[in-house]
């Protein structure tokens, strides 16, 4: 077999009916569309598996890669808890108009109703307009009633937290959250792998045939959290020059590092690491092997290399792994 290294994938870009521009102005993608709302770095979803875009395994899909080398791509503790399913779904997003309001499914809804993981997730703003915001949570105390009559009598957004944000601006959206993306934000989504929303608000907007989106608000019922506490906003250093973690959960830990010079990496945590480049270039260095990374690039380091060491005369990387 050959011996693994780090892996780019070709992007999945889709179009969105609130897509823009800034996928391929700020993170050089390749497309030329004006709705390009999300590039999916790293996929395993069904029908979307990522093929990977460098070296000698070239068009390999991830799929194949799982199933050749198993744990010395995923780590044993993965290999032994997912099979071949590839656990995180990784992700750009542009939204030039606001996305839909929207939760996500648990684990034992998702299975149980598309067999499915449920879809924890977090976001990371990589740029932001002026005035721009994201949703998240409810301005006040919630119950089903209330946020019912406001469903009803469409007020919903009266009663929905709006956050100004900027770059570096982090949120960690559990399952049972009602949260949005606001115009104007550019963001990385390190989630689970799942495609499961349940979208429960559109603005009233119609598609290019004059027709509403789908709507879930009976499903989505049953998938509230109305109790959940106000601890969505990752509070961390910012001025640290060395390595801060934002989220760390069950499903993923995401650290980001703020790169001038070089840094040794020993993978200790028996699972592939992930890098997304948020910010400069950087460089790999797998046993003499370099790897390129540049804003908007992101890059799979299997299981099985246990050393390596990255340097940039300055990146900002988010840093991946279970």
């Amino acid at each position: 077999m050959e011996s693994l290294y780090p892996f780019k994938f070709q992007p999945i870009l889709k179009d969105k009916i609130w897509g823009g521009q800034k996928l391929h102005h700020i993170l050089n993608k390749p497309t030329s569309s004006t709705q390009a709302g999300e590039s999916w770095e790293i996929s395993d979803v069904e029908g979307d598996t990522s093929m990977v875009a460098n070296g000698s395994l070239k068009g390999t899909s991830l799929k194949s890669l799982i199933e050749t080398y198993t744990a010395e791509l995923l780590g044993q503790k993965n290999y032994r808890q997912f099979g071949t399913k590839f656990p995180l779904l990784i992700k750009f997003i542009d939204a030039k108009s606001d996305l839909s309001v929207q939760l996500h499914p648990n684990d034992a809804l998702a299975k149980a109703r598309h067999n499915s993981f449920g879809k924890t997730e977090m976001w990371y703003v990589l740029q932001a307009d002026p005035d721009s915001n994201l949703i998240v949570g409810f301005n006040q105390k919630m119950t089903k009633d209330l946020y019912l009559n406001h469903l009803e009598a469409k007020t919903l957004p009266s009663i929905l937290n709006f956050d100004a944000v900027q770059t570096g601006d982090t949120y960690f959206i559990e399952v049972g959250r009602i949260h949005a993306i606001g115009a104007g934000v550019l963001l990385a989504e390190i989630q689970q792998t799942s495609d499961i929303t349940y979208r429960v608000y559109d603005w009233d907007r119609l598609d290019a045939d004059g027709n509403e989106r789908e709507l879930h608000n009976d499903i989505a019922l049953e998938a509230f959290d109305f109790e959940m506490p106000d601890n969505y906003r990752v509070n961390y250093n910012r001025d640290s020059t060395g390595s801060e973690q934002l989220v760390s959960c069950p499903y993923f830990t995401t650290n980001v590092i703020e790169l001038k010079g070089s840094l040794s990496k020993e993978n200790q945590n028996d699972s592939f690491m992930i890098y997304m480049c948020a910010e400069g270039t950087a460089t790999l260095d797998v046993n003499g092997h370099l790897t390129e990374l540049s804003m908007g690039e992101t890059v799979l380091i299997p299981a099985c290399i246990e050393t390596f060491s990255i340097s940039a005369n300055h990146a900002k990387l988010l840093e991946v792994y279970i």
